[in-house]
């Protein structure tokens, strides 16, 4: 069964730029409420929130947050319930990757991937947990199923994303919770060089958020298989 999503707060952590932004753009055009979250990138996150009102957001939050800080993850959320008084959907995407053997990777490199992809991830959902009505989203990766040499830590992150999305589905019996996994996309992450476009990304995980695919709660949605499947059928 299809859900509307009209007037449903979303709040996508890291949409200045890439699969972030271009999910938010989904939502506004469903008519959803939505919090745009900016690490650095304060200029692009404005011009993200102008862009979802102007093409069907009814209201927009933006406001700066930085994972690695918990103080940050706490003001993030507490300006989206005085804003809105809920969180109906939340969509951790923010991430950061370096490709590095692991020999070669700084222990600050190491901090940030997991402080970031993982730690920071779950501490913005128990954060965000009173408040959710409906859907968690957490965007994990293809490296999410197997091992990549020069992504040691990242793949350590996003195996950790599907196994928090599973344990935390039987938590919540009244959430869903969802990892979606897209292939190498064209980010700045990937250098834009990635197969996938962001744009079809941020439909895969608008349809997550409506229910669209047979999944169960805790499982996976893969990006590229499940964009197979719609060629083929």
């Amino acid at each position: 069964m299809t859900i509307h999503l009209r007037d449903r707060v979303i709040l996508i952590t890291g949409s200045s730029v890439g699969i972030g932004r271009e999910t938010a753009y989904e939502f506004a055009k469903e008519g959803c409420k939505v919090v745009v979250t900016y690490y650095q990138d304060r200029k692009e996150a404005e011009e993200v929130g102008e862009k979802c009102l102007a093409i069907g957001a009814p209201d927009v939050l933006v406001t700066q947050l930085n994972l690695m800080d918990d103080d940050s993850i706490r003001n993030t959320v507490k300006k989206t319930v005085e804003r809105f008084g809920e969180i109906s959907v939340l969509i951790n995407n923010a991430g950061v990757m370096v490709r590095k053997h692991l020999r070669d990777q700084s222990f600050k490199e190491i901090e940030d991937q997991i402080g970031t992809n993982l730690e920071g991830l779950m501490k913005m959902t128990k954060e965000s947990l009173p408040y959710v009505k409906d859907t968690i989203i957490n965007i994990g990766s293809g490296m999410a199923f197997e091992g990549h040499e020069n992504a040691t830590s990242y793949c350590a992150t996003k195996f950790g994303v599907r196994g928090f999305s599973r344990a935390l589905s039987k938590e919540l019996p009244n959430v869903k919770v969802y990892a979606v996994h897209p292939t190498a996309t064209a980010t700045r992450m990937n250098n834009f060089s990635g197969k996938m476009p962001p744009e079809k990304v941020a439909k895969v995980i608008l349809n997550t958020a409506k229910g669209e695919y047979k999944v169960d709660s805790g499982g996976d949605v893969r990006v590229e298989e499940v964009l197979a499947s719609q060629r083929v059928s």
